[in-house]
């Protein structure tokens, strides 16, 4: 009697079955998304428990699974399995808005075709930035054509099979027409050039292009 009453804790409750134990500790360990202490575990766990006793099956159990139960420091937690880390990789695509100069200069391009800067600049009405050529060259939307047989020798612009591929075309002769074009406000209403002979879309391997400063803003947030 006296044993009894000295514990009487321990007398009332009778701690769970150490197969209940794993799975409260599995439970709390699933449901943290930190380690867990020891004791933690033992706090939280109905008297009497052994988590650490519970810990060393359940690691047993999960032994060659997809998770198992690692110790971090002097916590516990559920990690993936090392060398299942390449299936659990996500890649993703990022969609970004291209800018209205980008717009306007891919637009001219694909209907002006073959196309100097001086040219784009003139239907645009402004300046084209070399880094919104170089950023539509990067896409693979546009390329570098023939020079134009004139002074200086211009360097001239020609869309490519990526830019067709990418709208569902066949050839530039499937673009909507210059007014619908237009009418979405994706052209300037100034008339295009009159002076653009065709010389064939056959790149020149040694062209340069004279430099300006890169546009700082290509995409639109």
């Amino acid at each position: 009697m006296s044993e009894i009453l000295a514990n009487p804790v321990e007398s009332l409750f009778k701690a769970p079955l150490m197969a209940e134990q794993e799975r409260m500790v599995e439970a709390i360990l699933f449901a943290s998304s930190e380690p867990v202490s020891l004791t933690e575990l033992k706090a939280r766990l109905p008297h009497g428990s052994d988590p650490a006793e519970a810990l060393v099956h359940l690691r047993k159990r999960y032994e060659g699974r997809g998770v198992y139960i690692a110790k971090v420091g002097d916590a516990w937690a559920v990690r993936t399995a090392s060398d299942l880390g390449v299936v659990m990789q996500k890649e993703t695509v990022e969609t970004r808005k291209l800018s209205r100069a980008a717009v306007e200069t891919l637009a001219i391009v694909a209907y002006h075709q073959p196309v100097t800067r001086a040219e784009i600049e003139e239907i645009r009405g402004v300046s084209v930035s070399r880094g919104t050529i170089d950023l539509l060259i990067e896409l693979e939307w546009i390329r570098f054509g023939r020079r134009r047989m004139t002074p200086g020798r211009p360097v001239t612009f020609v869309v490519t099979e990526t830019f067709l591929d990418h709208f569902g075309l066949e050839s530039a002769r499937d673009l909507p027409g210059v007014k619908e074009l237009r009418a979405a406000g994706l052209l300037d209403n100034r008339p295009a050039p009159t002076d653009m002979p065709d010389l064939g879309e056959d790149a020149d391997p040694d062209i340069e292009e004279a430099g300006d400063e890169d546009q700082s803003e290509l995409f639109e947030d």
